[in-house]
């Protein structure tokens, strides 16, 4: 694989964009952005306290006004933000408003010492409509650093394409085709790399269960050379819009705008994103009260880290924290023992989303099954998955939630052969894992023994 590119010359930090020599209109649209991603998490309302903060700043930069009145009410907010540091610390969307002050401050040259009173309110101006694209912009293909196949060198080999979905219950088909079932209630990150970030957030589908469900999604595509702006998708249980946060369906207006694009394939219920600039699609359902993610990105893509950035709790490359998997045999073992002794309930359920295997959720472990088989023939992971969530839940929903799961996987996996996958897979690509570090042990032991023996002969 072709290390990766260099895209752009001057990167701006990780979520924000910076618009260079467009002045005060890009700054509101990065305010616009602030805006929304704050007033999109309510999570993080109740607990950093920060939406007044945004709230105040966003009405005192609504209107244009002199330069000096803009960097006071940047410094004014910059300290509210501070000051919720202790409550939001780990959370992306108060990580991106830190890196977006600083570009704000060093985009409109302002100083960080300064006057810091509270910025005067003032009435906001209505949002613009949304563009109206014509048929030339429609056609319009862009340049060619736009298109992603057309941008890489000569003589080189086909991208390598890898999928990544995530549903249900929920459950996790990594870029290395590893499956998990996962607990991660809250919220938890997908994907972060130099091209977008994604991140779900997970609620209990019943009180007091362990059993989750997704019912937030968001997206941030960040601006890319004169391709993309920056642009952010926000979704969730019973909002799955058509357009993005800022009611726009491409990628702003750049010349390569509409590499980018949202197009809604069943209202309220599909809808697809397509990258083109990074060679990505992106699938978002919503099946019953929860929502799914669906993935095909090439693989330069995927390993494009930040600098200096972990990559392990992003779920897609490396899966779910062990702490957090749910064994699915344990599970699956539990619900045949209860069935076949025709007791109702069975044991503890440490690591399971729930201890019942029938009668209170409304399904016996021959009854999921049977429902399951009328959408997933196939007996493999999609299928278990299927039969997990009907007895952990008793909603029948995720029947579809499985089934649109494995339709993604064969519109968006580059490798039919691989679009099944089974229990065995999964545990021979632990295993491999296991072999891969093991071996990595033995070796350095026997360079630290022959590191010793070289240095007692010459000590000798």
């Amino acid at each position: 694989m072709q290390p990766p590119r260099e895209r752009s010359e001057a990167r701006p930090r990780a979520g924000w964009m910076v618009m260079g020599e467009r002045g005060r209109p890009s700054a509101l649209e990065v305010c616009r952005v602030l805006a929304l991603l704050f007033s999109l998490f309510p999570s993080v309302s109740l607990q950093c306290k920060i939406l007044k903060c945004n709230s105040d700043f966003w009405a005192s930069t609504s209107n244009s006004g002199p330069e000096e009145d803009f960097c006071t009410a940047l410094r004014a907010y910059n300290g509210c933000v501070r000051r919720t540091a202790r409550t939001c610390r780990g959370d992306l969307t108060y990580h991106s408003a830190q890196h977006g002050i600083e570009d704000l401050m060093s985009q409109h040259n302002c100083s960080k010492e300064g006057p810091t009173s509270q910025p005067r309110a003032r009435t906001p101006l209505p949002p613009p409509p949304p563009p109206v694209l014509t048929d030339s912009q429609e056609r319009s293909d862009g340049p060619e650093v736009c298109h992603y196949e057309r941008s890489l060198p000569r003589n080189t080999a086909p991208p390598n394409y890898t999928h990544c979905g995530f549903f249900g219950d929920p459950h996790l088909r990594t870029f290395a085709d590893d499956f998990q079932t996962c607990k991660v209630e809250g919220a938890w990150p997908l994907i972060h790399n130099k091209y977008l970030s994604v991140q779900v957030t997970n609620t209990p589908v019943v009180p007091g269960s362990l059993a989750t469900a997704t019912s937030k999604l968001t997206i941030i595509f960040k601006n890319f050379q004169e391709c993309v702006d920056q642009k952010m998708y926000h979704a969730e249980t019973d909002e799955l819009p058509a357009a993005f946060a800022d009611g726009s369906k491409n990628g702003g207006d750049r010349h390569g705008a509409n590499t980018l694009r949202v197009v809604e394939k069943v209202p309220g219920q599909h809808v697809e994103i397509q990258a083109r600039y990074i060679g990505t699609t992106i699938v978002v359902r919503q099946v019953g009260r929860y929502l799914t993610f669906a993935v095909r990105m090439p693989e330069e893509v995927v390993n494009s880290v930040e600098e200096g950035d972990d990559q392990d709790l992003y779920l897609c490359l490396h899966g779910c924290p062990a702490n957090q998997r749910i064994d699915f045999r344990n599970f699956r073992a539990r619900a045949t023992e209860a069935h076949g002794s025709g007791r109702g309930k069975s044991g503890g359920s440490s690591g399971s989303s729930s201890g019942s295997s029938s009668g209170a959720n409304g399904f016996t472990y021959q009854s999921a099954k049977a429902k399951c088989k009328e959408r997933l023939p196939v007996e493999d992971l999609y299928f278990q998955s299927c039969v997990f969530d009907l007895l952990s839940s008793g909603d029948i929903n995720f029947t579809m939630a499985a089934y649109y799961a494995f339709e993604d996987v064969k519109m968006l996996h580059s490798n039919s052969k691989r679009h099944h996958i089974f229990e065995n897979d999964s545990l021979l690509g632990g295993v491999a894992q296991g072999g891969k570090d093991l071996l990595s042990v033995l070796l350095l032991n026997l360079l630290a023994i022959l590191l010793w023996r070289e240095c007692c002969t010459v000590h000798l």
